[in-house]
């Protein structure tokens, strides 16, 4: 099987162990274009190549960098015309122009198609982005979905092709991993860690929550936005400002690391009329690493967590700093609940598992 995967998301180099678990699959022949770059207004993002082993990486440009909407590959016809793949995996939601293009140019050219979706609200969108979404819904071969709300939404708006839900990438258990061992005697560590710093992620409650905490404690939050300032203003205003770290973007690379000196992380997100939670990849790096993991109610959360952390409802700060006390008074539960963590992520969760659902479905749209 020739498959071509068309991803900025595979710009992320934790991400590309997917794509070498798959490219181990002795029937397929792995091609994925990538942009050199990604201009997120908060956290632009340059290709690392980290994981490049079994398959191609080709490096494409773009038109109209950081327009997600509007963004799209220029050279696709001929990557196309150059590889023939069997089929075309467009990593990308189905509303953008990028999946729109690769579609159509994917069909003229005798491939089999597939989106992936995270969206789990179901949005209207104006023209000519509604007219392309309709085209695609009824055009694509296949849909993966990352979350299971996501298929209520697509089914809401017409698809009704196959499916599979898989989340869009899992962790791998050798990076993420507990570290040999946690010093009982250190001070409690929260930690928080999001790309984006923004009213949705609730670092408000954590800080409003954490500032109720008895005795001796710390707070680390990684991630760069246009919250951040609010955020340090808060904690000065809370009186726990020299408790808490503003540690800046993470590399992912050095995220496994990070993520060991935490005991605890805080996923505390609020929906809001236009987002909720879609999934919370960085539970599952914690839960990998043995950290226990709190998370609101929000979206996704709750089937990411299952029975392995400790869920509160959304802005609910009092239950919020209930279980971070519970969590800081017994280092018993702290371990119990990062050992159900990592067990859920080896059964559900690793590149391997994920690279294997997705091969499947390649073969299954062949067949």
């Amino acid at each position: 099987m020739r498959i071509l995967m068309v991803s900025k998301a595979c710009l992320v180099g934790a991400y590309q162990r997917k794509l070498e678990e798959i490219a181990r699959d002795d029937q397929i022949d792995l091609t994925v274009i990538v942009p050199p770059s990604w201009d997120d207004a908060a956290a632009p993002l340059q290709l690392e190549r980290s994981h490049t082993a079994g398959y191609k990486l080709l490096v494409d440009p773009i038109r109209f960098n950081g327009n997600y909407h509007f963004y799209y590959y220029p050279r696709l016809k001929q990557r196309l015309a150059q590889l023939r793949p069997d089929v075309v995996h467009i990593d990308e939601e189905p509303y953008n122009l990028a999946t729109w293009l690769a579609m159509r140019q994917a069909k003229a050219s005798g491939a089999k198609t597939l989106f992936f979706t995270w969206q789990n609200l179901n949005r209207s969108y104006p023209f000519p982005f509604n007219r392309m979404e309709q085209q695609v819904l009824n055009g694509v071969d296949y849909a993966l979905m990352g979350n299971q709300e996501a298929v209520q939404v697509w089914q809401a708006k017409g698809y009704r092709g196959p499916y599979r839900v898989i989340p869009q990438f899992g962790v791998d258990p050798a990076l993420y991993q507990p570290p040999p061992r946690r010093d009982s005697g250190r001070v409690f560590t929260i930690g928080s860690a999001n790309r984006r710093l923004v009213p949705e992620k609730g670092l408000d409650l954590l800080l409003q929550a954490a500032a109720r905490l008895p005795g001796t404690w710390q707070l680390h939050i990684a991630g760069e936005g246009p919250c951040r300032a609010s955020l340090e203003q808060l904690a000065q205003t809370l009186a726990i400002r020299e408790r808490v770290f503003f540690d800046g973007a993470i590399p992912s690379t050095q995220m496994p690391a990070y993520l060991q000196q935490m005991d605890v992380l805080a996923l505390p997100s609020r929906t809001r009329p236009n987002w909720k939670e879609q999934f919370g990849r960085v539970l599952i790096e914690a839960m990998a690493c043995g950290t226990a993991v709190i998370g609101s109610n929000s979206g996704e959360i709750p089937h990411v967590i299952g029975d392995a952390g400790l869920i509160f409802p959304e802005d609910d700060v009092d239950a919020l700093h209930q279980h971070l006390l519970t969590l800081m008074q017994s280092e018993t539960e702290r371990w119990r609940l990062g050992q159900q963590g990592r067990q859920r992520v080896l059964a559900h969760y690793t590149q391997v598992q994920v690279a294997a659902q997705t091969a499947a479905v390649y073969r299954e749209i062949l067949s």
